[in-house]
């Protein structure tokens, strides 16, 4: 894919946006603090990485997130061998975090832990803090989708919205479900339920994200 107008070009050491049969490339954009919340091109190896990296762009604590930022050389059972970390976070805090994301099969063979154990021996102490391991499986096939569909929502800034939905949430004594929501709101119901994904993705309000949320979603206020 060639220049995006507006959209600043993927800058990982590895562009794993090739075709495969086994494997589900995801291509999406992402705006960072880091980039001045400018668009940029961002490719991942699989939903579950795509969802994971979703989760964290959605956290307020997050300065920057860069994929596929780093390839490292180790040696196991005698053979050498590359691998490139998946993801690179920045915390606001200055802290450091590279993202390993794996299948709950691979994570359960000794193999994989020790290839870890070499990946990390292998990263330079300046790269990152620590290396945060996580389970694919972890992200069902509707949190992943529901993910998708809050970082889509949360492109799309209706501030608005957003403060009168949640306003009525911690005002409904009777609120169940999503479209409790919507008679109390002065604006079209498309509006609101975007609101609704924007406030869950910032955890002002708490749903099942295992569950495709939709307008019978049950939905609570966030303590």
């Amino acid at each position: 894919m060639g220049d995006i107008y507006g959209v600043q070009p993927f800058d990982g050491v590895r562009n794993p946006g090739f075709r495969s049969s086994t494997s589900h490339t995801i291509w999406l954009t992402y705006k960072t603090a880091a980039n001045d919340w400018q668009p940029k091109v961002a490719i991942c190896e699989s939903a579950a990485e795509a969802a994971v990296a979703i989760e964290v762009l959605l956290s307020p604590d997050i300065h920057d997130v860069s994929f596929q930022p780093l390839t490292v050389k180790f040696e196991i059972d005698g053979k050498s061998r590359e691998y490139t970390h998946d993801l690179l976070m920045t915390f606001k805090s200055g802290r450091r975090s590279l993202v390993f994301v794996r299948n709950g099969e691979s994570l359960s063979r000794p193999k994989t832990w020790r290839e870890i154990s070499a990946i990390r021996e292998a990263t330079p102490p300046t790269a990152a803090n620590d290396l945060v391991v996580i389970d694919a499986d972890d992200y069902s096939r509707q949190r992943r989708e529901n993910l998708f569909r809050m970082h889509e929502m949360v492109q799309q800034t209706d501030q608005e919205a957003d403060d009168l939905t949640l306003f009525a949430a911690e005002n409904l004594s009777t609120l169940w479900q999503i479209k409790d929501i919507f008679p109390h709101v002065a604006l079209p119901q498309r509006r609101v339920f975007r609101a609704c994904l924007r406030l869950i993705a910032r955890k002002k309000l708490t749903a099942n994200m295992d569950n495709v949320i939709l307008e019978t979603s049950c939905v609570q206020v966030a303590a």
